[in-house]
């Protein structure tokens, strides 16, 4: 049991590593446009970013957001795993053990993202990171991303609210984990679902409050 917990604590705190860097943070500060947590809603992901003005930065921001959950995840794939592997090599005979490492990885950047330790633990929402994960996890044929950003963007342009896409594509995405994704993967990313869910909490009361800013509406 211990060489199998000892890689999945070690993927998940290098993973951890990876998400808890605050792009949004440091991009702003950096472009002299102050703390970006004492605007909006106070969160370093892109959309807050976005109530800077500037419009290049978000994207930016959203951009590496989404890169941590993948550099955390091929990290552990293509580096780290050869070394676990040679270090416990019960591993490499649970070829579906050695597939989900990567998911562990992934779900430490989203956890770093969320709750990064150099903030006080106050992190962003975590759905571009989720995206960044969903992109090169096993088994990396681009369908789990291709569901939630098809289901992004369909309830985008029907209800034009941001917040509720995300939650929405989320669920759709769980579901389909739920079917294809195996005792190992499906718990990963229910964990991560719910906590992104968690982390809406407030869009979620002003949704049903009928608060909720649209896309595209003036502040």
């Amino acid at each position: 049991m211990t060489s199998f917990l000892l890689p999945l604590f070690a993927v998940l705190g290098v993973g951890y590593l990876f998400g808890s860097i605050p792009f949004g943070l440091l991009l702003t500060r950096a472009a002299g446009l102050g703390d970006v947590r004492k605007i909006g809603s106070g969160n370093i992901g892109a959309t807050n970013v976005l109530r800077t003005g500037n419009k290049g930065l978000a994207a930016l921001t959203l951009l590496l957001d989404m890169l941590k959950g993948t550099a955390a995840v091929l990290f552990s794939g293509y580096v780290l795993l050869p070394y676990i592997v040679e270090a416990a090599p019960s591993i490499q005979r649970s070829i579906m053990f050695a597939q989900t490492l990567p998911w562990i990885a992934g779900l430490g950047a989203f956890l770093g993202h969320v709750f990064p330790v150099w903030l006080g633990f106050k992190g962003g929402k975590g759905v571009a990171t989720y995206i960044g994960v969903l992109l090169v996890a096993p088994p990396g044929d681009l369908k789990a991303p291709a569901v939630f950003c098809v289901v992004w963007l369909l309830t985008a342009v029907v209800t034009r609210y941001s917040s509720l896409a995300a939650l929405v594509a989320t669920f759709v995405t769980f579901v389909y984990f739920a079917y294809v994704g195996g005792p190992f993967v499906t718990p990963v990313v229910a964990i991560m679902s719910s906590l992104l869910f968690w982390k809406h909490r407030e869009n979620i009361r002003r949704l049903m409050a009928g608060q909720e800013s649209r896309i595209g509406a003036k502040a």
